[in-house]
């Protein structure tokens, strides 16, 4: 019973800090600069550890490069998703679409397959994303902005589901999941930090500092999320733990309602909570 309940406190948990990282990102006001800080501080946390866990075995160095180029796709989708549209909006398309595309990608390259209940599960969760994506906005100006940040937030849920094939893959191969971890997170800043300083040079500190307090904290978060959710892929199919995580959407709901003065309206808390019955029909039919 222990082993079960592991794997779905730890993506519990996983879902609260990820939601808590992109309020952050969103509430900086600039995007890019705030993700590029929260990559760093999440390097930054694992420095310490780095001298304790085992080198990547040879022949795995290539699963790690893939990680960390599908993590920047994954990174700048949701950089574009979130500076074009409200995080009402575009994440729980981005987050919510992650456990139908993980699953896919997890069933060519995995061999991972899901029964016919959790499927019925992750069909109505996704399904409830449309929900989402239903036109709110009063002008067709409005209209057309939301419009893009969806396409946006639909290629991040892409990006979702091949990290979440490519980590699971890579976190198998080491001999302990810490050392997949460790070193992708050393690494996974130098992306977002390039465009930084390309996109804001001769500004990269002046545009830091106001950021600084919500990269910190989004940062910190990004790194519990993310290590936990590693080590879950470890116990358990990738799948399941992509889906389970995703409730993290009514999380964030409240955090932008909350923190962000975003109004969710009726239709989008039915959604959301549509969204997570969904999904935890899947992790219950496991």
């Amino acid at each position: 019973m222990g082993s079960e309940i592991l794997p779905v406190a730890l993506c519990l948990f996983s879902a609260l800090t990820v939601a808590v990282t992109n309020v952050m990102v969103k509430r900086g006001g600039d995007v890019l600069t705030t993700r590029a800080i929260v990559a760093i501080v999440m390097g930054l946390t694992v420095v310490p550890f780095a001298p304790f866990v085992p080198l990547p075995p040879e022949g795995t160095w290539g699963l790690i490069f893939l990680s960390m180029g599908v993590h920047w796709f994954y990174q700048f989708c949701a950089i574009r998703a979130l500076h074009r549209g409200a995080l009402s909006l575009v994440f729980p398309v981005m987050r919510g679409l992650g456990p139908l595309a993980t699953a896919a990608f997890a069933a060519l390259w995995l061999q991972e397959d899901l029964s016919l209940l959790q499927t019925s599960g992750l069909i109505v969760a996704s399904l409830s994303i449309l929900v989402f994506a239903l036109p709110t906005a009063a002008t067709q100006d409005a209209r057309r902005l939301d419009r893009a940040a969806l396409f946006w937030a639909m290629m991040t849920a892409v990006g979702v589901g091949l990290y979440a094939v490519a980590d699971t893959r890579a976190a198998r191969a080491m001999e302990t999941p810490f050392t997949f971890i460790v070193w992708l997170f050393l690494l996974d800043w130098i992306g977002v930090t390039a465009v930084l300083a390309w996109q804001r040079r001769g500004s990269v500190i002046a545009a830091m500092r106001p950021e600084l307090r919500n990269g910190i904290i989004g940062g910190v978060a990004g790194s519990v999320s993310y290590g936990l959710a590693i080590y879950a892929y470890t116990l358990t199919d990738a799948a399941m733990v992509t889906a389970l995580r995703e409730t993290s959407v009514v999380f964030a709901a409240a955090f932008g309602a909350w923190l962000l003065k975003e109004g969710f309206g009726r239709r989008r808390v039915i959604a959301a909570a549509t969204l997570a019955s969904g999904l935890v029909l899947m992790q219950a039919a496991g």
